[in-house]
């Protein structure tokens, strides 16, 4: 079936071309010892692709790239971070079999760098699928098998039977990179791929951080991306096996024009709609950053750019003043520019340094802007607050008619002060309870935001709906439950449903509306821990995805209450059936080995394979927890640390966690590593640790700190 799809698509374009009255006298192929000099081309056999030098409008520099015949934009570049500076540019296939090219200007470029034996007899060809693939030859001629591919390596462009994965057993990806500018083919900062942690879903990063997510991949389409699913052109699937995991897509059998996705510039994933106009629709597009779109990823901006979108206005002009900072950078895209003012509270104007796009100029306060048409004058995005008077004139026409019942007011207070002043202390009681409830709401929309969200809480199941995306969920993934709902799960906090009680407060277990049973941790005001703590544990757990490590399903903030909703497990902690005479028997060596490796999975996770380096710093029996297979969840992330990926270690002056099982440095000096982690997971039971233990502990850690 799918040949006889392939088929149809190139009898459709063979067809296209036919009819445009188009011939083509060029090859398909390169044979070694042959060159394609800058100025000639390669053609696919069908004339639906082509290969060849190119000059972008906005550079000097020339590259090597492929294209749809009839468009001028290339589907995929060579050399874009190598550019040939002149005409001297020339692809072969030299006598080893390299495909290499060669230029007046310095040393050859190897595009088949994984290249381990010579070839004696090669050849390469422009397919009709837009692959340019290196061949190896047999004596009488045919194709032995692939040496390399362009497909393997694509740019910013995903055509019909690419990519988006990886390779399982060479660890190879599959990405699209956005080029630098609209022009300039150099590496972007935007790119998309299959997430790494092993979740069927896309993701598209900015510099390392991610940025816009296609949701889970259900019943053929994603949950977040419909557009690439329902277009009627665009037919993606997922493909999974022990050699290789990814996602491509094909296209529709009554394809006349020339399918793509592009990842631009700018961050948004594009396609090519393939109408008789050939428009060009998007996908997804992040750019408007106070907006609420599917799959964004709220950008993390200071207080005072809460509202900065409608503050930055393009004008064409000069700046003027010595407070001036400059980054010549060409690596700096316009995104990359502008999240540099954003993320600057002094920045009051931004442009691009060069006239392609590239480099960075930020201006601070004190510097001036004058605005001119002249034909040296430069296009600046300027920071102008909108200053709103209108509460001044409002506040004259109320206040005006007011004084004369206020004179009144008075006189009365005076004859009748008992009677008034239990009136006024009513009044002043209702309106400190006002203040106070806005100040809290208040407080809530800050963690909201710093969390990721700057919607307030609500108190309310049906109003929490309106701060979710689409598919229900905070943009964490969170569920935000309302207070009520919480209460009614657990018998409004019965004792009969309590767990047990930790350092954050009590634990309950509750079961919601739709069946599903969950356990509920509820801040106590006596608790040592705080708003830091609970705020640390959502922004960790929301972020952190592992078999071994506890699932947060929510979180509900409503006054005083702060409230954790976790995924039930119904054996409990590891501790209950360590410390328990009797319910210790009940685990094997097998099921106890077990339970470490799985611990040891979900250190190493936190330490080195996660999206974020993590030191758990309270690892404990009563913070592993068992679900029905007894298999163990690492839990209670609000001591935890988060690390840059390239520290080892970290020192603080808050020491948080359990004595015995910190570890000495740690306890003593504040110093926080891996091995804290490790020190805590080794530790015996500290409940009853005397003197002899604690010498025995300081021994083992003179010996652990030798290795």
């Amino acid at each position: 079936m799918a040949t006889n799809r392939r088929n149809h698509i190139l009898t459709s374009f063979s067809s296209f071309f036919l009819l445009t009255g188009l011939s083509y006298s060029e090859t398909d192929t390169l044979l070694q010892g042959q060159q394609l000099r800058d100025g000639q081309q390669l053609v696919s056999n069908f004339g639906i692709f082509r290969l060849g030098f190119f000059q972008p409008a906005s550079t000097p520099n020339r590259y090597l790239g492929i294209f749809y015949n009839r468009h001028k934009k290339a589907v995929w570049v060579a050399n874009r971070n190598i550019p040939i500076f002149d005409g001297s540019g020339s692809l072969m296939i030299d006598i080893d079999g390299k495909l290499k090219i060669s230029h007046n200007r310095g040393s050859p470029i190897l595009l088949n760098l994984n290249s381990i034996r010579a070839v004696r007899n090669a050849s390469a060809s422009l397919l009709d699928s837009g692959n340019f693939v290196l061949y190896e030859l047999s004596a009488d001629g045919s194709k032995k098998q692939v040496l390399w591919q362009s497909i393997d390596y694509p740019t910013d462009t995903l055509l019909p039977g690419m990519k988006l994965g990886i390779n399982l057993k060479t660890g190879h990806i599959w990405s699209l990179t956005s080029w630098i500018t609209e022009e300039i083919p150099a590496i972007g900062s935007f790119t998309i791929g299959m997430d790494p942690n092993g979740t069927n879903q896309l993701i598209i990063w900015w510099r390392g951080d991610v940025y816009w997510t296609s949701g889970l991949w259900q019943d053929g389409h994603f949950q977040l991306a419909s557009q690439l699913s329902y277009n009627g052109y665009y037919n993606f699937r997922i493909v999974s096996n022990e050699d290789e995991k990814y996602f491509n897509y094909s296209v529709s059998k009554d394809i006349t024009l020339f399918p793509k996705l592009t990842m631009d510039s700018v961050g948004a994933l594009k396609g090519f709609n393939m109408d008789p106009l050939g428009r060009i629709f998007t996908v997804m597009s992040c750019t408007d950053a106070s907006s609420v779109r599917a799959g964004c990823v709220k950008q993390r901006l200071p207080i005072c750019r809460k509202n900065a979108n409608n503050w930055f206005t393009l004008k064409r002009g000069f700046m003027s003043g010595d407070r001036f900072k400059f980054s010549e950078s060409e690596n700096l895209t316009f995104t990359d520019c502008r999240a540099k003012c954003l993320n600057n509270c002094s920045c009051v104007a931004y442009a691009s340094t060069n006239d392609n796009g590239t480099g960075c100029e930020l201006w601070s306060k004190g510097t001036n802007f004058t605005e001119s048409n002249i034909n040296h004058a430069r296009y600046i995005y300027i920071l102008e607050p909108k200053i709103k008077k209108w509460w001044i004139w409002v506040t004259i026409i109320v206040g005006l008619p007011l004084l004369v019942p206020l004179f009144c007011s008075c006189y009365l207070i005076w004859i009748n002060r008992k009677a008034i002043s239990l009136m006024l202390c009513s009044f002043c009681y209702s309106i400190w309870r006002k203040i106070t409830a806005k100040g809290g709401r208040k407080m809530h929309q800050m963690l909201f935001y710093e969390l990721g969200d700057d919607s307030a809480s609500s108190t309310i199941e049906g109003t929490a709906k309106q701060h979710r995306n689409k598919d229900g969920k905070m943009r964490h993934e969170l569920q935000l439950y309302s207070f009520e709902s919480i209460a009614a799960a657990t018998d409004n906090f019965s004792s009969v449903h309590k767990l047990g009680e930790g350092g954050f407060g009590p634990v309950y277990k509750g079961k919601l509306l739709n069946g599903q049973e969950i356990a509920i941790k509820r801040l106590s005001r006596s608790s040592g821990q705080g708003l830091v703590e609970f705020k640390n544990e959502i922004k960790l757990i929301a972020k952190l995805q592992h078999t071994n490590l506890v699932r947060l399903l929510g979180c509900c903030i409503q006054g005083e209450e702060k409230l954790l909703i976790y995924e039930y497990m119904p054996n409990k902690s590891l501790d209950a059936f360590l410390f328990d005479p009797d319910r210790r028997n009940l685990l094997s060596w097998r099921k106890r080995l077990s339970i470490i490796e799985g611990i040891i999975q979900g250190l190493i996770y936190l330490h080195k394979y996660s999206r974020l380096k993590v030191i758990h710093r309270d690892l404990k029996a009563s913070n592993i927890l068992l679900d029905s297979e007894m298999n163990p969840k690492i839990s209670d992330f609000g001591m935890a640390r988060i690390f840059d990926l390239n520290d080892s270690e970290a020192k603080t002056r808050r020491i948080v966690g359990t004595y015995g099982y910190m570890s000495p440095e740690y306890a003593m000096k504040g110093i926080i590593s891996m091995k804290t982690d490790v020190f805590s997971f080794g530790s015996p039971n500290a409940r009853d640790c005397e003197l002899q233990e604690k010498l025995q502990q300081l021994l083992f850690w003179n010996t652990w700190s030798t290795l």
